[in-house]
């Protein structure tokens, strides 16, 4: 939890648990789980003892819009004051906030837990499934998460397409750190070669990462179409390279320009 956002006139920072965006939750409950969590996150740092009401009166004078005014406001999937994308969801809002409450409401009665209608019921189902935990001490009520948060698939029946997408994004910002690592090498280091002869070892010590987390770049790499990895003139596996033996890493920049997004920085 160190991802911190400064909010106007706070007492203290806002934090944000680091596993949210990687254990997939926001993709599962209404949108009022993200300001939760970064509710929750913030009572868990230290110098804080209280309730999650509290804090809400801390930090906003008790009213504080992003979950609909205090704990009781109604959960919903969609922001209310946002305009709505037809051409993504041509239903309209109604309709698809009515779908999205039916989806949502059949799988947490399927798993056996109440479906919240407001913030604090959905505080409560923090607590049930561990994603949050709350003890009172000597000093007052203290809040706590888990390092690593729960993912939904254990204890929520998610359905196979959510399951997969889900898997994409917890794999994508598993790999996408190392890939840019790589890449970064390849381009500015080496200047963008056509083909360079290496080793899995070699571009570790070159990047400073282990050599299973190059070899899931590589592969990554390689599964894009960005890449080929052969020895000698034939095709290897780039997830069965060993460490130390030499293969050609052929690159093809002009299929890796036309299909990733560049962004560049001022310094």
């Amino acid at each position: 939890m160190t991802e911190k956002a400064s909010v106007p006139g706070p007492r203290r920072d806002m934090a944000m648990h680091n596993d949210w965006w990687v254990s997939g939750w926001e993709h599962v409950l209404p949108r009022q789980g993200f300001p939760l969590t970064m509710l929750i996150g913030t009572a868990c740092q230290p110098g804080f003892t209280g309730s999650l009401d509290d804090l809400v009166h801390e930090l906003f004078d008790g009213h504080w819009d992003m979950i609909g005014g205090d704990l009781d406001g109604a959960l919903t999937f969609s922001w209310p004051d946002e305009e709505w994308d037809y051409e993504a969801a041509p239903e309209g809002r109604e309709a698809c906030e009515a779908a999205r409450w039916e989806q949502f409401s059949a799988m947490l009665t399927t798993a056996g837990f109440p479906v919240p209608t407001t913030v604090r019921d959905l505080s409560e189902l923090y607590l049930t499934w561990g994603l949050a935990r709350c003890e009172d001490t000597p000093d007052g009520t203290r809040w706590s998460m888990p390092a690593a948060l729960p993912l939904p698939g254990d204890l929520l029946p998610l359905d196979p397409e959510l399951t997969e997408r889900l898997d994409g994004i917890r794999w994508t910002m598993r790999t996408g750190p190392l890939l840019d690592t790589l890449i970064d090498h390849l381009v500015d280091d080496l200047g963008e070669p056509a083909e360079t002869l290496t080793s899995l070892d070699r571009l570790a010590a070159a990047t400073g990462q282990d050599v299973d987390d190059v070899r899931l770049a590589l592969a990554e790499l390689v599964k894009s179409g960005d890449a080929r990895v052969q020895r000698g003139e034939e095709p290897a596996d780039a997830e069965r390279l060993e460490a130390h033996r030499r293969f050609r890493l052929v690159m093809d920049w002009e299929h890796f320009h036309e299909n990733r997004i560049q962004v560049s920085r001022d310094d």
